[in-house]
């Protein structure tokens, strides 16, 4: 009886030995595996099934902590290829692309490069109908000071739209190329409000507010607004507007005047641009590129564009990357299905503040 039990637990050690040995190898696959397993079964296995069984659990254990820790860091997002691989003379390509909405993501990647000894130069590719006022004053800002405190040259490009907020941010580069048929332009300052007093009669929704001043509550959407309150933002956006041809003619070398011809808000092509003098020279992307290596002083470069890594989970729950796809479907994910339709039937993220923006256009 001892010898029956002792041969059926050899019997058994030797099987589940050999699965877990023919799972490991045959992941790697092939025939020589496979002979080489029918020789090893044969030989130490059947003398030795404890210290194999052992040396299988071992490996497999590893395994499945490295395919884990693997998953994990996909899970989480990779990480950014090292700067260490970037060529000794590089142009970085930057692209500022649809309702300028926030500049963080744009800005942290500008100044996080341009302290680079290899970056040479900048080419901001702009596809943008512009956007909120304060961001787009940021990156016309830290353009300027790209250039000129860090001597790196920066050339804008516009294959296709560089209007408002986004030509307004072009006017901290060195030069602005622009696409033939490109709608550049749009100088001017705009601000919306909705007035749903009457859908909130409908609902029979009363609202009203405790304030510490007769402007505090001004914009509500619950109410009509007063005459003395359209003049105050009137005053404010016209301010602003001040600003934006100010820019405009100190980062085209243009006089006053002269801008002030063209900043009703009009949306020009981009070789009427060039003739007016808002852009430098009808191009392309590549010709950009061409354009920054001469200011540059280089003949042979390089063209970097941002390392991008892997979206994960915690990327897509957190909305960190607010600037694509994935944080629209955060928000959906963290229950804000109802918000996210309000805003796009209202435009509710762009109400009640001064824009630099072409109408029609929705931030996304």
């Amino acid at each position: 009886m001892q010898k029956r039990r002792d041969a059926l637990e050899g019997t058994l050690k030797n099987v589940l030995c050999g699965f877990l040995l023919r799972v490991i190898l045959l992941a790697s696959g092939g025939e020589r595996v496979i002979i080489w397993l029918d020789y090893f079964e044969g030989s130490f296995m059947k003398k030795n099934p404890w210290v194999m069984l052992f040396l299988l659990l071992f490996v497999f254990v590893s395994l499945f902590a490295f395919l884990l820790g693997t998953s994990v860091i996909s899970l989480f997002g990779g990480r950014e290829p090292s700067l260490r691989v970037m060529p000794r003379n590089s142009i970085m390509h930057l692209k500022l692309e649809g309702v300028i909405m926030d500049g963080e993501k744009f800005l942290k990647t500008l100044k996080k490069y341009r302290e680079e000894k290899s970056i040479k130069a900048f080419v901001i590719e702009v596809n943008s109908p512009g956007g909120v006022v304060g961001p787009s004053q940021e990156i016309y800002e830290e353009l300027n000071r790209t250039r000129t405190e860090f001597k790196k040259p920066v050339v804008a490009v516009s294959p296709g739209m560089i209007a408002s907020g986004a030509f307004y941010a072009a006017m901290g580069a060195d030069k602005l190329i622009v696409a033939p048929g490109a709608m550049v332009g749009s100088i001017g300052v705009i601000m919306e409000f909705a007035n749903l007093e009457k859908l909130y009669d409908w609902a029979k929704v009363t609202r009203f507010t405790i304030n510490t001043g007769k402007y505090k509550d001004s914009g509500a959407e619950y109410r009509a607004m007063r005459d003395d309150e359209r003049q105050l933002f009137q005053d404010m956006i016209n301010e602003v507007w001040e600003q934006f041809k100010e820019a405009v003619a100190k980062g085209r070398n243009m006089k006053y005047d002269d801008v002030q011809a063209y900043a009703d808000g009009r949306v020009m092509t981009g070789a009427s641009a060039v003739k007016i003098g808002f852009a430098d020279e009808v191009g392309t992307v590549d010709h950009a590129f061409k354009v920054a290596a001469d200011l540059a002083g280089i003949e042979k470069y390089e063209i970097f564009d941002i390392p991008k890594k892997r979206p994960g989970l915690f990327d897509l729950i957190s909305g960190s990357d607010d600037e694509d796809a994935f944080s629209q479907l955060a928000g959906k994910m963290k229950g804000q299905v109802g918000d996210h339709l309000l805003n796009q039937v209202l435009r509710a993220d762009l109400m009640n503040q001064p824009l630099f923006l072409l109408p029609g256009y929705w931030p996304h």
